[in-house]
């Protein structure tokens, strides 16, 4: 068994693998962050190893307290990945980009591939039908296009996502969430429709916290999953123990 933990920088994401399939998952905050571990691996007791996806700010030394009883493991720009990084700065490529991207490639071989990522940030990152990692583009999700506007604005409110009631707002209130909401939806589909002008036998995956969301409202035929980015650090770690 596997337990891999994603760092997020909003919140922190676990699950327990036997080989390929998903046993259990969890969502657990930073300052509970020991004791779910450890209450993960009382309740699992046959997990050998522990891998770690950080792009979030935590003290690597707890999860290194545990290197007694389990093997620890973060992944890293050193790992083998089975894709050619062709990024021009390959070591600043997120982490959660790379295995996003690993698990892109390994599940879905020999096709074109968009990796969607709707978090914080919302990451698009894409891999050709011949495993070269060429790019993507990076920008603010749901949540800090809401807090921009308020923090960046006199008197704009601060919201909660929610479904706009009208394309044109009626209100201030109608109009934030129309520009929040339709925006990334509409950023989101662009940014589909430009990749595929270019390229041909083409799958989109769409994850992260906001993925179901947006699923919904994408005009585009996507494959939607919220867990893609925890079953694709255990397709990491396995394409990693073969090669090793």
């Amino acid at each position: 068994m596997i337990l891999v933990v994603d760092v997020g920088n909003t919140r922190i994401k676990g699950a327990v693998f036997e080989e390929d399939i998903l046993l259990e998952q969890f969502v657990f905050l930073k300052t509970d962050l020991h004791k779910s571990i450890q209450n993960i691996l009382e309740k699992y007791k046959k997990t050998s190893y522990l891998i770690v996806a950080s792009v979030g700010d935590v003290d690597k030394l707890v999860f290194f307290n545990f290197s007694t009883i389990i093997n620890v493991h973060f992944i890293s720009h050193n790992d083998p990945f089975p894709f050619k990084n062709t990024y021009e700065t390959p070591h600043t490529l997120g982490i959660d980009r790379l295995v996003n991207s690993a698990g892109a490639t390994l599940l879905f071989p020999n096709q074109n591939r968009l990796v969607i990522d709707a978090g914080t940030c919302v990451t698009y990152d894409f891999i050709d039908e011949n495993n070269n990692y060429l790019g993507g583009a990076i920008s603010p999700g749901l949540r800090l296009r809401y807090e921009a506007l308020h923090n960046y604005t006199a008197k704009l409110p601060l919201l909660t996502l929610e479904n706009p009631k009208n394309f044109i707002g009626k209100s201030t209130v109608e109009s934030i969430h129309s520009g929040v909401v339709n925006g990334l939806t509409n950023e989101i589909d662009g940014f589909i429709n430009h990749y595929k002008t270019h390229y041909s036998n083409f799958i989109i995956i769409l994850t992260g916290g906001d993925a179901e969301f947006l699923a919904k409202r994408l005009k585009n035929t996507i494959f939607a999953n919220s867990n893609f980015l925890l079953e694709s650090m255990n397709q990491t770690f396995q394409y990693k123990i073969k090669n090793d």
